[in-house]
């Protein structure tokens, strides 16, 4: 049975029996700070199994694409073992319990996947009686091949959150897979029996401290690894040979000549290179990008890992990313974005192939060598940091390769070092986040502002605290710095990229101007400012106003970011992805995912097609519904923002629609205009836009058609012949160069009979050192060239003041460099007495000096280096 008829054959059993079928989610946990990626089917259901949020169906079914990397080290190693992994799962929220889960599982295994009962064999956790009963009792399993399992085994749980006891369905492949002890059982660590299923019965909530809370609704969670069905029916001895593994395997085989069966080591290499680009490929479709935190990390580790396999192999050259479109070929169906993203993901594993390869060679030489010198059996932890942070070598797999060695890394030095590296980044970007963790935010805590500013620029309000050298005041005077709490305030705090509002806050009493607006880290609204006039006090009413020109020329720049957003995933590809942005009052910028530079056709269609959805003027619609709501209606979302039960989606009529908390303009037309003033890369697979609108836009292209019409006027032409006139001058500047160039040389020539008269023997060597007159090193040159042929042997030495500094050059005819002497060793310390540096060949060397009134004193002591040379 195919692998795809087995995933249908999974799901469409479980629909017969009312379950909610849908299509696996992201790689990505959405609201779930405990993940860094999802590792099991039910990852992207705990809200449901928690009860925090109600199902649309009490009965699921899904087939998940899961990356766990636990076992990293194992995989390629053992039949079983992935990085990579589909899971199909059946779950109930309060519905169904153990008797159900058991009999379908069993129904399905036997009935539809025809398995013969014979290898079958299930485990059940040691304490769960009820388990074991259905398996015995109801379905009839004889005891003897019901196995009690501890907790470690028949216990499931990944960090906090839904977890209970298990129950597990086994297939015998047969000796020929075991280990041959006379106690091979179910429970032993070798190959011969399978785990197909896992039936997790969801009693408990686990919480970060490690309490287990029994759950008002008993849960199941299922998941039976595809990968491992396939084996089995596909009656194969390992993931490796199944239908969507075996032709990725053998295109790697063919790749670097190797034929997999034949050596033990090479199948350990081929089998990992196999199995992580799976995941690569997923991740990378999924939006994650290589990195040396969290989920990119993850993700460079794998591509990393893989390379080093595939150098081991003979691959010395980017290999993997040529494989992206068979993986697309043979799992493209039924995750579609390996097809959509196919280009996108084969480009991402290639830069970070590349940039690898790139210090690979080096890394592992000196790896070797400090693996050489060891004699503790301890690898030193700052080399390892080294490793990391010079070579691109992740920690992990340093530590794999010395284990590999019989070494154990220093993982407390390599820490410290870690550690070392951020302190002095740290203290480099300066104490800006620490003076404000230092303030006395802390007093204030308690006090609630409600933010209005999505209804208006103006409100009524009190003030509840004022804040002045990071301590609370009762009130401050003219001219005083303060941060102001109100109880209600139009002002937006910096968030999200946006910049904070910019205003006044007006009492009885004063008068204070708001420069900026931010949040405190218990997230409460804090308005800095200036005391302009006056005295304001705590306790007094006041009158919050946004300055209107601020807060717009900002809602144009973000709503043009959304707009730049969609114009880039229609240019570029779907694979664009948000990435950081920064909306100020005079500019925006919008960081995104993207593989190359963008081409100057490809951003003047995105500025094109940005402006004509702001000259169609259309709609800005806010709307407050929930997550779900807006994820089922399309809206694109940040994958590591945090969102709430209720979010704001931001539509612009048809064309974009996305999750934000930001202010915004009623309707495109208000942006007025659109200019893209700079796209630049910030990092692997990084892109950075910056542009303008409204009157920066406006402005910006003012001056530019200044410029352009004052250099009309200096050319005498029209604005729309500059292009035209540049090119001929340009053409005219060229030819001048070249007659200066010839006229030059012709002097060089006539100044050459002159320089042989001054000629001078150093113990019988015939010696020239001269200052000549010389525009550029290629005239300099030429002269020692003509030099040189009209003497039959000797050492010259040119010098010359050109554009501000010192030029030399030094030649030596082939006689003299056969008895010893250099022109390199020469030159350069001709060039140390003018303040330069230079060398070469001993026959040839030119070297430059930034002291031009040291070059004649040097140059008189090219006799002394030359007898200094003398064998």
């Amino acid at each position: 049975m195919l692998s795809r008829d087995i995933r249908s054959s999974f799901l469409d059993f479980f629909k017969k029996y009312d379950h909610l079928v849908l299509p696996s989610f992201s790689l990505i946990p959405q609201n779930d700070p405990t993940l860094l990626l999802i590792g099991a089917g039910m990852a992207p259901l705990k809200p449901y199994f928690t009860g925090e949020k109600i199902p649309p169906n009490r009965r699921m079914a899904t087939c998940q694409k899961c990356v766990r990397t636990p076992d990293i080290e194992r995989v390629g190693r053992t039949s079983r073992h992935a990085t990579f992994f589909e899971m199909l799962g059946n779950f109930s929220f309060g519905d169904y319990f153990k008797d159900e889960a058991i009999a379908w599982a069993w129904e399905l295994v036997t009935k539809d996947y025809n398995l013969p009962e014979d290898r079958l064999y299930v485990s059940v956790y040691r304490e769960d009686d009820e388990a074991y009963d259905i398996w015995h009792k109801k379905i009839g399993i004889p005891e003897k091949k019901i196995f009690r399992l501890g907790k470690e085994d028949n216990f499931w749980e990944i960090g906090p959150g839904p977890c209970g006891p298990c129950s597990e369905i086994y297939y015998d492949l047969g000796d020929k897979y075991g280990c041959g002890r006379p106690d091979c059982e179910v429970g032993c660590d070798c190959d011969r029996f399978m785990e197909i299923w896992n039936l997790v019965f969801t009693q408990f909530d686990r919480t970060e401290q490690g309490e287990y809370i029994p759950l008002e609704n008993k849960n199941i969670d299922t998941g039976a690894g595809l990968e491992r069905v396939a084996v089995v029916l596909q009656g194969v001895g390992n993931l490796f040979e199944i239908d969507t593994v075996r032709p990725l395997l053998d295109h790697f085989c063919g790749a670097a000549g190797r034929d997999y069966g034949r050596k033990a080591e090479d199948d350990v290499s081929l089998r990992i290179i196999t199995e992580h680009l799976r995941g690569i490929c997923f991740m990378t479709g999924d939006g994650i990008m290589p990195g040396n935190e969290g989920r990119g990390y993850v993700l460079r580790r794998l591509l990393r890992r893989a390379v080093r396999h595939g150098r081991l192999l003979g691959l010395d050259e980017p290999f993997l990313y040529r494989a992206v479109p068979l993986v697309a070929d043979l799992l493209g169906d039924p995750y579609t974005e390996l097809v959509k993203g196919r280009d996108h993901i084969a480009n991402v594993i290639r830069l970070e192939e590349e940039r690898f390869f790139e210090t690979l060679e080096q890394g592992m030489r000196i790896l070797d060598e400090l693996v050489g010198q060891s004699r503790s059996g301890v690898f030193s932890g700052e080399a390892a940091f080294r490793l990391y942070d010079t070579f691109g070598f992740p920690v992990d797999l340093t530590r794999e390769i010395l284990a590999e060695r019989g070494l154990k890394l220093d993982d407390e030095g390599f820490r410290a070092a870690l550690e070392a590296q951020r302190e002095r980044a740290r203290s480099a970007r300066g104490s800006v986040t620490a003076a404000r963790d230092d303030s006395a935010w802390q007093d204030i805590r308690g006090l609630d502002t409600k933010f209005v500013g999505f209804e208006g620029h103006s409100a009524a309000a009190k003030i509840l605290a004022l804040l002045r050298g990071g301590r609370r005041v009762a009130s401050a005077m003219a001219g005083e710095e303060v941060e102001v709490v109100l109880d209600v305030t139009p002002f937006y705090a910096e968030r999200g990229g946006q910049a904070g509002d910019r205003g006044r806050i007006v009492t009885q009493g004063g008068i204070v101007v708001v420069t900026d607006t931010v949040l405190t880290p218990a997230e409460q609204i804090i308005h800095r400012g200036r005391v302009e006039s006056g005295t304001v006090s705590a306790g007094e009413p006041a009158d919050a106003a946004v300055e209107h020109a601020y807060r717009g020329a900002i809602c144009r720049n973000h709503t043009a970011t959304h707009l730049l957003h969609r114009a880039l995933r229609e240019v570029l590809g779907g694979h664009v992805r948000q990435a950081g942005s920064l909306v100020a009052e005079d500019r925006l910028r919008f960081d995104f995912t993207h593989t190359s530079a963008v081409s100057a056709a490809q951003l003047e269609e995105v500025e094109r097609r940005v402006n004509s959805k702001i000259w169609e003027d259309m709609e800005v619609r806010i709307s407050v519904v929930s997550l779900d709501e807006a994820r089922d209606m399309g809206a694109t979302a940040l994958f590591d923002e945090k969102y709430g039960d209720q979010v704001r989606v931001v539509s612009i009529s048809d064309y974009s629609m996305e999750l934000c908390g930001g202010t915004h303009v009623t309707s495109t037309g208000q942006i007025g205009l659109f200019k893209i003033l700079s796209e630049t890369g910030i990092g692997a697979g990084l892109r950075r836009i910056e542009a303008l609108t409204g009157q920066g836009a406006y402005d910006f292209l003012a001056g530019r058609n200044k410029v352009l019409e004052q250099a009309a006027q200096l050319f005498r032409a029209p604005a729309e012949q500059l292009p035209e006139k540049l090119s001929e001058m340009s053409r005219e500047l060229k030819d001048l160069q070249r007659e200066n160039q010839r006229l030059q040389l012709k002097l060089a020539a006539m100044e050459v009979d002159s320089l042989l008269e001054r000629v001078q023997l150093e113990d019988g060597v015939p010696v020239l050192s001269a200052r000549v007159s010389a525009g550029n090193m290629e005239t300099l040159r030429e002269m020692a060239d003509r030099l040189k042929n009209r003497l039959e042997s000797g050492v010259i030495v040119l010098g010359a003041a050109a554009g501000g500094k010192v030029l030399l050059v030094a030649t030596v005819t082939p006689d003299l460099v056969k008895a010893g002497y250099h022109a390199g060793r020469l030159i350069g310390e001709v060039a140390a007495l003018t303040g330069g540096g230079g060398g070469g060949r001993p026959d040839m060397a030119q070297a430059g000096g930034k002291n031009i009134e040291d070059l004649d004193y040097a140059l008189s002591q090219v006799n002394n280096f030359v007898r200094s040379q003398k064998k």
